[in-house]
């Protein structure tokens, strides 16, 4: 099949739609890829990279489009709607003539946000007559509200209107949590076009064993670490870890290791030192998701922690699933989907979002098992994610969507 993929974020930056991208070139597929110039999350242009980028470039044996955007900055609200709109402005201008000459079977959105990224699509959907498939990774508005970047009721309602005129002109709406279904539907999305579709960790993300010798980030056998890898921003509640941190700060062998950058970063390490918990926590910066594996190999519990707002509980992060694939014990602060994954794998400790005390006492709980009861504990987390977020098994499903969309054609709504 000829297949268009857009989203704003694309590779360098690290997305799930990357692993997707070249899962679906590695069958057989024509992929075509319409995104941005990379900035996120730095806000910064990734090395190499500038509006002398536009155009066209190869990535991996793919054409990739890449259109002028304005760069997120410091992620403050309008910076961001400029991000957002003017990825909008640019793709609904310049594609038609980049893409003039190309045909396509389907056209597929990644949506972690923000939902604009689908109204260029909309319009490729209109000029090619090709179904679109919309995979939604945060609810909208929803998560504006949440996370705090939109709080007037007259642009969150504008919103809401935007993404029900979206949803009903999705062939298929593809929601990466059940709990999706029902504020899709609410949302104005028709019940029988929704499909679930999970993610999934890349292939990188496998069970490593410690590292015999020691290298550059060696965590010391002596200590218990925790370990947290990815974005620092809002949704995240950093509050949480940095109070847990607080109620353990006794206990000098439970390290908390913090791999990522992000909005908040500053402010994270701002309270680690008034605090006084700089040996209690502990700031790697950002590295490469090739490198994440290890560090996993060497944590004794990996952390997810998020809001605890109705929206994020909906939600099941996709750390989750990384998590899962490496084989490591989890211990989380978050509600609903996330928490009923690791209870029901039994592949660690889940609390409620935002319960520091509670994170603290999981932690310490975990601190005094055995090796063999957090290698038990690891093992459930990876039979799990085989037998509900295997790659394979849920990029073929994909395909079946895709070839029975193209023989039924493009809906008329």
């Amino acid at each position: 099949m000829r297949l268009l993929i857009v989203s704003q974020y694309f590779y360098p930056e690290n997305f799930k739609i990357n692993d997707l991208a070249l899962s679906l070139k590695s069958r057989g597929h024509e992929v075509t890829v319409l995104t941005g110039l990379p900035n996120y999350p730095s806000g910064k242009w990734f090395e190499g990279y500038g509006y002398h980028c536009c155009g066209q470039c190869v990535w991996e044996g793919i054409p990739v489009i890449r259109v002028p955007l304005v760069r997120r900055g410091q992620g403050r609200g309008w910076q961001l709607a400029l991000n957002y709109l003017s990825f909008v402005f640019f793709s609904c201008l310049l594609a038609p003539w980049y893409l003039r000459r190309k045909r396509f079977d389907a056209i597929f959105v990644y949506e972690p946000s923000p939902f604009t990224v689908a109204i260029p699509a909309m319009l490729l959907r209109s000029l090619k007559k090709a179904p679109l498939f919309f995979w939604v990774q945060d609810l909208w508005p929803e998560s504006l509200q949440a996370a705090g970047a939109v709080h007037s009721p007259h642009i969150l309602k504008a919103v809401g209107r935007m993404v029900t005129w979206i949803y009903r002109h999705c062939d298929r709406v593809l929601v990466q949590s059940e709990a999706f279904v029902e504020p899709v539907v609410q949302a104005g999305a028709a019940r029988e076009r929704i499909s679930y579709f999970p993610n999934w960790a890349e292939s990188l993300y496998q069970p490593l064993k410690k590292p015999d010798t020691p290298c550059e980030y060696s965590f010391p056998e002596s200590h218990f670490h925790v370990v947290f890898a990815g974005n620092l921003g809002e949704a995240q509640s950093l509050e949480t870890i940095i109070l847990a941190a607080s109620f353990l700060k006794s206990h000098q062998k439970i390290r908390w290791v913090i791999i990522g950058d992000g909005r908040r970063a500053s402010w994270m390490k701002e309270q680690v030192e008034r605090q006084g918990l700089r040996t209690s926590v502990l700031f790697l910066g950002r590295h490469p998701a090739v490198t994440m594996p290890a560090f996993f190999a060497m944590a004794d519990v990996l952390l997810v922690t998020l809001k605890a707002d109705e929206v994020f509980a909906h939600t099941i992060p996709s750390k989750v699933q990384s998590y899962m694939a490496c084989a490591k014990p989890i211990v989380a602060a978050l509600n609903g989907e996330g928490a009923r994954v690791i209870r029901k794998s039994e592949s660690g400790l889940a609390v409620a979002a935002e319960d520091s005390e509670g994170l603290a006492q999981a932690v310490l709980k975990l601190s005094l098992f055995s090796d063999e009861k957090k290698q038990m504990l690891g093992k459930n987390a990876h039979a799990y994610y085989a037998r509900h977020f295997d790659r394979e098994i849920l990029v073929t499903q994909l395909e079946s969507w895709m070839q029975e969309a193209q023989k039924d054609g493009v809906c008329g709504s």
